[in-house]
């Protein structure tokens, strides 16, 4: 049914719960495989109460993306799926994680994407926001959803 899976991953225990949903689709449909993480830069700020060298935070955060690419092709390989993996590096203050996603799931192109979602309400909603809400808002192709337990 879906050829193409695109699986947006950053490390928390959700991401991991929709990898291995990924992961099973993949396997029982025979698809190919991308797993994407994008380093958002967007998110640095400085305060003029201390000096953050921004230059070193982008890279550790380049560094930590790239040690979740490989945990999640790591899995990959061990469910016996191929998997390629992209890091995505939002440098573009006025773009999202989700346009990030929906744009490499279009380059791609994905069939289908998955994302996990935290299932925040109320004010830590309002003031995060979701990338999974993103992501299903703007994609031009189905979104699985896999909430966090």
């Amino acid at each position: 049914m879906y050829k193409r899976i695109l699986i947006a991953v950053d490390g928390s225990d959700t991401s991991k719960l929709a990898l291995n949903e990924a992961l099973a689709l993949a396997k029982a449909q025979q698809s190919q495989l991308r797993i994407v993480h994008v380093v958002d830069a967007a998110t640095l700020f400085v305060s003029d109460n201390f000096y953050v060298d921004v230059a070193k935070l982008e890279a550790a955060l380049v560094e930590a993306g790239k040690k979740i690419l490989a945990e999640s092709l790591a899995a990959a390989e061990k469910a016996g799926i191929h998997a390629e993996t992209r890091l995505a590096e939002n440098e573009n203050l006025n773009a999202r994680v989700a346009d990030m996603i929906v744009q490499d799931a279009k380059a791609w192109p994905a069939e289908l994407i998955v994302v996990g979602t935290h299932g925040r309400r109320g004010l830590s909603h309002l003031f995060m926001g979701s990338v999974a809400e993103g992501v299903l808002r703007i994609a031009p192709v189905p979104v699985l959803l896999i909430r966090s337990k």
